[in-house]
């Protein structure tokens, strides 16, 4: 980018979220500081960000640079705004879009035209008619690139425990390659080094159900109880969870693929697949055992039993993931 002419307008996008950011980095390295305003679309308006890129460039003493970030939270009338400012930009202002521009019908093709549409994306894998977003892939060739080396298997679990958000993906393998020092990397080693987010930890017992661990089930209630999640509360969100595998089986059996399951139930990609695999471990049967278990589960922590909560849900987890 530093190589050639500033362009009056840059779009810059993309799931591998490092490299946005170090394109961000690179156009912000060719302005004073001062001759920069950063601006959030969450709280700026299109009209705001026209308005801007007129006022600094009635300065004039150089080129100067307006950043606009999160432009996915944009409505039409802000993106339509900023189409018609590109059509006859202001000399002397370059303005940087950053985000999903997708929705926002016209923003990418004005962008273009008046300047520069930088897309960075991670792997990309095939899944029927599409390309989508292949994280184990990326977070592989980000370990190469560390001199480390990691099979499918441990990249799909960190991805896992971490999510797709690429900027998280890349912090952790760069904690974990500087633990390793050039050695190989298993599944255990990410697991005993990788900071799960939230939503990973929430799904470690849904995760233990789904392929029948028994102990792995109850060592994550464990955890989560330490962690201070309350016994009904867990147990709600377990049953969501063996109501959505139950959901993704009836859809399976209608011949639907885990791809047009996702945008039926609004799942993400990864997740609906990890359901239709946890789907089919169990028999319809079993599934709707296990919702009528799931509900004496329900009755006994509101109050239906003299026996401790705990105790009651770890019973109950159990009864619903051990063999038939």
């Amino acid at each position: 980018m530093s190589a050639e002419p500033l362009q009056s307008a840059y779009l810059i996008a993309g799931s591998d979220l490092p490299k946005v950011a170090l394109a961000l980095r690179r156009l912000r390295a060719r302005f004073a500081e001062g001759s920069i305003e950063h601006l959030f679309a969450e709280s700026v308006t299109g009209e705001d960000v026209v308005a801007a890129t007129n006022a600094l460039g009635l300065f004039g003493g150089g080129e100067r640079l307006v950043v606009v970030e999160g432009i996915e939270r944009w409505k039409k009338a802000d993106a339509e705004a900023v189409v018609r400012y590109l059509a006859s930009p202001t000399p002397g202002s370059v303005l940087a879009l950053v985000g999903d521009a997708s929705k926002l019908a016209g923003l990418e093709a004005a962008c273009g035209a008046a300047g520069r549409v930088l897309r960075f994306d991670v792997t990309q894998r095939k899944s029927g008619k599409r390309e989508v977003d292949d994280f184990p892939a990326w977070v592989r060739m980000q370990f190469g690139r560390a001199g480390i080396r990691v099979d499918h298997d441990t990249a799909s679990r960190l991805v896992e425990l971490v999510g797709d958000d690429s900027r998280a993906l890349q912090g952790e393998v760069e904690k974990i390659a500087t633990w390793a020092a050039g050695e190989s990397v298993g599944r255990r080693e990410v697991e005993a080094l990788a900071a799960p987010v939230q939503e990973a930890s929430d799904f470690a017992l849904g995760d233990a159900w789904g392929v029948r661990d028994v102990a792995g089930a109850l060592a994550a209630c464990e955890v989560k109880l330490l962690q201070g999640e309350e016994p009904f509360r867990l147990a709600w969100r377990f049953a969501d969870h063996v109501g959505r595998v139950r959901a993704v089986q009836a859809l399976l059996e209608e011949g639907s693929s885990p791809r047009e399951i996702a945008g039926r139930l609004g799942l993400k990609d990864f997740p609906a697949r990890k359901a239709a695999g946890h789907a089919g471990n169990y028999s319809r049967e079993e599934l709707g055992d296990a919702v009528v278990r799931l509900a004496e589960l329900d009755v006994a922590l509101k109050g239906g039993s003299r026996l401790d909560p705990v105790l009651e849900l770890e019973r109950a987890l159990v009864d619903l993931t051990r063999p038939a």
